[in-house]
């Protein structure tokens, strides 16, 4: 029997996916993305079934600090009552895999459209993993970075020594883009990344874990505050306003941060340490985040 895939179900009504030819499938119902937000942490999905009617519309749900982390995770299904060509199209973007009519919404047609977009980003994780790179910003992605900490934990082990792992998560991108377009979005990341690289040492590691957050493995700490002071510099450089299209846009910065050997000793274990103490932050209140800076 196959594996039974996770399902995170944001909807009014359940679908009844128990006999389906696609599953076996597991539902995990949310009544809202604060529960959702949690479920994530503790729970390993494979999709996501989202109605934007039960989320609050497509603008709440970008601004949602959780949905890059739950794009990279899972294949999120978003259903819609008509949904048209732009609508479709900008949830592609924002790292949805697919966009359902509601009157589309049978249980076969759901279990079929969960199972192929499962498979659908199983096939495209083991490109992005031969690949190596994220794109837009030239960092090494997630699957590298993994990759990177499993070599320097196993060199940690003959030659013991502490390290740590810092996530931030930038606050307001999803508002630049929605204001001065996609390719702007994308300037800052570039950006956030340069300024990123420019405040470490050569022997420390930027990543980016795709959408708006960034990871940060640093080699080796003298001290056990020396992971808090980093990532202070860090936040600092990264709110900094940014030139871009002839404005200054400044964001908002949250982080989370896991050290080796006090928080584990795996890397998948120091990542999720981490990115529990980002959820746990949460987003820094900003007003101007994502907004043109009164002083350019």
């Amino acid at each position: 029997m196959a594996e039974p895939l996770h399902i995170l179900c944001l909807l009014q009504d359940l679908p009844d996916l128990a006999t389906s030819a696609f599953g076996p499938f597991v539902l995990h119902p949310v009544g809202h993305l604060d529960e959702a937000r949690l479920l994530l942490r503790h729970q390993r999905l494979d999709a996501s079934l989202l109605d934007l009617a039960q989320v609050g519309g497509a603008e709440r749900l970008w601004a949602w600090e959780a949905w890059s982390r739950l794009c990279a995770e899972s294949a999120v299904v978003v259903l819609d009552g008509e949904p048209g060509p732009a609508l479709c199209g900008r949830l592609l973007q924002k790292g949805a895999a697919d966009v359902l009519p509601r009157r589309e919404a049978r249980a076969e047609t759901l279990a079929r459209v969960l199972r192929v977009a499962t498979e659908r980003r199983r096939l495209d994780l083991a490109a992005r993993q031969a690949h190596g790179v994220d794109l837009a910003t030239g960092l090494p992605n997630r699957a590298q970075l993994l990759e990177h900490m499993n070599h320097l934990l196993a060199l940690r082990e003959r030659e013991p020594a502490a390290m740590g792992l810092i996530v931030l998560r930038l606050g307001g991108l999803g508002g630049v883009e929605s204001r001065m377009g996609q390719e702007s979005a994308q300037v800052v990341r570039r950006k956030a990344a340069v300024r990123l690289r420019a405040a470490l040492r050569a022997s420390d590691v930027v990543a980016s874990l795709g959408g708006n957050e960034f990871a940060v493995l640093l080699a080796w700490i003298d001290a056990g505050d020396s992971v808090g002071r980093v990532a202070q510099k860090l936040v600092a450089a990264l709110v900094r306003p940014y030139a871009v299209a002839g404005q200054n846009v400044v964001l908002a910065v949250s982080q989370g941060a896991g050290q080796y050997p006090a928080h584990g000793k795996a890397a998948d274990v120091l990542l999720s340490r981490a990115l529990a103490m980002l959820e746990d932050q949460g987003l820094p209140v900003s007003p101007g985040a994502g907004r043109a800076a009164n002083d350019d």
